[in-house]
């Protein structure tokens, strides 16, 4: 919950996200990092289209993945 009280100082404070809007999970941690690393070169449309076909509503996906 830390990340979402902003008390990091990053990306989601200086941007003021405060939503998890999609994710992905991965066996392997190198395939994660890989996925990451192409995800972050595409350009806003194509991010915004996974999130639209994943989850259309933009519903805040934190809990779902917090409560393990």
């Amino acid at each position: 919950m830390a990340t979402k009280n902003k008390i990091f100082k990053g990306f989601t404070d200086k941007y003021n996200v405060d939503k998890l809007v999609y994710y992905e999970f991965f066996e392997d941690v190198n395939e994660a990092i890989g996925y990451e690393k192409r995800i972050k070169k595409w350009n806003r449309l194509w991010k915004l289209r996974i999130i639209e076909e994943k989850n259309p509503t933009w519903q805040d996906l934190y809990e779902k993945i917090s409560v393990a």
